[in-house]
């Protein structure tokens, strides 16, 4: 507060220097998120929401771990040990993740932690884009010419058996966030709306062996067509 400011004009100045704030937030040409101390998006500006082609609103909720891919866990394990201890640094994360459209691309997420001592920590994430990489081709009698990975493979073949987007999660070792943004991105990529039309899409592209059960991802049931160990 200035001296001779009243504190409702003092209130003034703060919301709008907040708004400005946002504003600047927006505006920034920097994907930038700001996340709780456990990794789910509390907001991310139009920059970072345009790496996956949504709305900033989407990706809110959404766990980061889940957005992202990292070469190991040790640089993950000394964030979360830093949260946790309350160390105030910035923290390089080499990333790589999966744009819209079904590139592959690749940089380095920088964490900071922000928060004084009195309010609860917020991580603050910037996703410097250093490049893409080019599609790996296709291996002989792969499952699917559009480029489905392994662990989209998998997540179909377990929605088609009927597991619920929990059990997928705890099968595969992603979060139930990870295996529905999996899920969306397979959706806004086929072009299909629901669950019944993702797996029926699978099985005519090939994604999914036909006359298997367990439901397996095509190159899985060319190997074993036998049943499965639940």
């Amino acid at each position: 507060m200035t001296h001779g400011q009243t504190p409702m004009e003092w209130d003034g100045d703060a919301v709008a220097w907040r708004n400005r704030a946002f504003l600047l937030f927006d505006r920034l040409p920097v994907p930038i998120a700001l996340c709780s101390p456990d990794g789910g998006v509390l907001m991310a500006n139009p920059a970072m929401a345009a790496e996956w082609g949504v709305l900033p609103g989407r990706l809110r909720g959404h766990s980061a771990l889940a957005l992202f891919r990292t070469p190991g866990t040790g640089q993950l394990h000394a964030v979360a040990d830093a949260v946790r201890h309350g160390r105030r640094s910035r923290y390089p994360v080499e990333v790589s993740w999966s744009a819209a459209g079904g590139a592959e691309r690749y940089g380095e997420l920088t964490i900071d932690l922000l928060g004084g001592p009195e309010s609860a920590p917020v991580l603050l994430l910037a996703l410097r884009v250093r490049g893409e990489r080019a599609p790996a081709p296709p291996a002989t009698g792969a499952a699917d010419a559009g480029g489905t990975s392994t662990a989209e493979a998998r997540i179909l073949a377990l929605v088609a058996g009927g597991s619920t987007t929990a059990q997928i999660a705890r099968t595969v070792g992603l979060t139930v966030d990870g295996v529905t943004y999996h899920l969306g991105r397979l959706s806004r990529r086929w072009g299909v709306g629901n669950r019944a039309a993702l797996v029926a899409h699978a099985y005519v592209t090939g994604v999914l062996a036909p006359g298997v059960w367990p439901p397996a991802p095509a190159e899985d049931g060319r190997r074993d067509t036998g049943p499965r160990p639940a």
